[in-house]
């Protein structure tokens, strides 16, 4: 076939149709990269080819743009349209034309970046209504995903938002009026006057889906338990319904769960009813042909595109990735992303040996009762917020608690210590390790500092995690409790700590024979760096003027 240069359309050779095909599938079954775009079938269906023709699409693939087109997009959650066992079908309807008005009205409020895009954007008005909770909105209706009667019923689906889709469109142009880029295009052909060029798209609903508690959108489950990785960390997560019907059956246990984390599936194990067997399908219980079929069965009603990931077995073959193209192409979808299990090194969903690792997440952390009686110490901080007066206890099986007030009643910073100290007496009680507590405490940064000899008191919250350090130097090993087995193996990061504490410091004993720690400092301007003084009930830098208080 032809090779073209895209910047002046000249032919500059030829390439072998079926080298770059393998190739392509070759790549695709070593990371998933490179996705499938069907150029041709898009512009079958592009509403405006009087404008330009398509000539890519969004990095998903469901969102065909012409340049400088924009994105406007929106999911309904079609869990949500199940009540008691059957579809709504007269709030869906509502929710749908609700829907249709709101993307219409976000293309008027939207600040765009620059004017060509503002432009086009007006002059096509493409909206992308789709769907999450599909896979939700089957378990609820007792239907197995991979089943002719559930192709069915996504064709109903998406042929009912579409219809209600264009019925609202329609009704919105007879008051806002069409499109501007409406004469000439394939809604003019039809005799619609519509008030946008695309009404349909599916979308991945991966952040909003996690946030609505619902399957991504058309998405198979991809595991009843399984570990997700995000930026900030690892969470295990077990899917509501199947723990809801396991109760309603009784058959719910820990052991069940964990078997569930471990496997990610529920096909082979032998402590569920065949029923839920069916119901709880997941993604690599699924064929692909199943996964492609559903694609297209969603494609047939859509406007734009889909988006859809066809999960493959780790063990599949290249082979395997080609026969998913061709058959992709052949069931009409506008383009195919495929994924083979572990092909990459890391990857945003884990089940299996990853999640064994994590089996102790599936127990939960319940802090100890705390005892009548307890003993520690009571440390003061000088703090940009004023003195922070933080009390340590301990009991017989460690550190259990701490209080922490600064010196001004009431206000955001002392409702802010007191949920700080409320927290970290929690996790004391639930067994984490205080050191780990300490490491997340220091180094929080605040607008206001309070310089030391040799160092500074960043917060509120480092103040607590100083009063912590200082309290494991001066109390632990001398009371022979157990707490001293917990805390001895701290290590604390600055080499320069012990120095500093004692230099910065001054230890004291209460009438009651507690210690009291008590830092001595000027609080530094956080705009300028200079020392701040007190005046006029505030702190004032002379050197720039800023003031706490204004």
């Amino acid at each position: 076939y032809n090779l073209f240069n895209p910047r002046n359309r000249k032919n500059i050779g030829k390439l072998n149709a079926k080298e770059v095909f393998n190739k392509i599938a070759e790549q695709a079954w070593k990371n998933g990269e490179p996705g499938m775009v069907f150029i041709d079938k898009i512009n079958q269906t592009n509403p405006t080819q009087h404008i330009g023709l398509i000539e890519s699409t969004n990095p998903c693939g469901e969102q065909p743009l012409l340049p400088y087109e924009s994105c406007n997009l929106g999911s309904i959650n079609l869990s949500n349209m199940v009540i008691d066992g059957k579809i709504n079908w007269e709030m869906f309807g509502k929710t749908v034309k609700d829907s249709v008005w709101f993307l219409d009205n976000v293309i008027d409020m939207n600040k765009y970046p620059i004017k060509e895009i503002e432009d086009m954007t007006y002059s096509n008005r493409k909206i992308g209504l789709g769907v999450m909770g599909w896979a939700d909105m089957l378990i609820k209706l007792k239907m197995k995903y991979n089943s002719d009667q559930a192709l069915e019923l996504a064709e109903k689906v998406m042929k009912f938002i579409q219809e209600n889709g264009v019925e609202k469109s329609v009704e919105m142009a007879k008051k806002r009026g069409a499109f501007p880029n409406y004469k000439g295009s394939a809604w003019e052909k039809k005799n619609i006057k519509i008030r946008n060029a695309t009404i349909t798209t599916i979308a991945p609903t991966g952040s909003i889906s996690i946030i609505a508690g619902a399957s991504s959108g058309i998405e198979p489950l991809f595991a009843l338990g399984y570990i997700r990785k995000i930026s900030i960390g690892e969470f295990l997560e077990i899917h509501p319904l199947f723990e809801k019907m396991t109760k309603e059956k009784g058959i719910y246990s820990k052991e069940l769960m964990k078997e569930i984390i471990r496997n990610g599936s529920i096909k082979d194990t032998n402590l569920i009813f065949d029923d839920l067997k069916e119901l709880f399908v997941t993604t690599m219980d699924i064929s692909t042909d199943w996964h492609i079929k559903m694609q297209a069965a969603f494609q047939k009603y859509v406007d734009n595109a889909v988006s859809k990931t066809i999960n493959l077995p780790s063990d599949s073959t290249v082979e395997d990735i080609k026969k998913s193209y061709l058959l992709s192409y052949k069931l009409n979808c506008k383009g195919l992303t495929v994924y083979r299990d572990k092909s990459r090194d890391e990857q945003v969903l884990n089940v299996g040996k990853a999640a064994e690792k994590k089996e102790e997440l599936t127990e939960k952390l319940t802090p100890r009762k705390r005892p009548i009686s307890t003993k520690g110490m009571t440390v003061k901080v000088k703090t940009g917020c004023g003195n922070m007066y933080i009390t340590i206890n301990e009991d017989k099986d460690g550190l259990c608690e701490i209080f922490a007030q600064l010196g001004k009643a009431g206000g955001c910073p002392a409702s802010q210590t007191e949920v700080t100290a409320r927290l970290i007496s929690l996790t004391l009680r639930s067994g984490i390790e205080v050191q780990s507590i300490i490491k997340e405490l220091r180094g929080i940064r605040c607008p206001e500092p309070y310089r030391m000899k040799e160092g500074v008191v960043l917060s509120c919250s480092d103040a607590v995690g100083i009063a912590l350090e200082t309290y494991l130097k001066e109390m632990g090993g001398q009371n022979g409790v157990q707490a001293d087995k917990k805390v001895s193996s701290l290590s604390i990061n600055n080499k320069n700590v012990n120095e500093f504490m004692k230099n910065a410091f001054e230890m004291k004993k209460t009438k009651n024979g507690f210690s009291r720690v008590e830092a001595k400092n000027p609080v530094i301007c956080p705009d300028c760096g200079s020392t701040m003084f007190y005046v006029e009930g505030c702190s004032l830098c002379p050197a720039c003027g800023y003031s706490k208080c204004s």
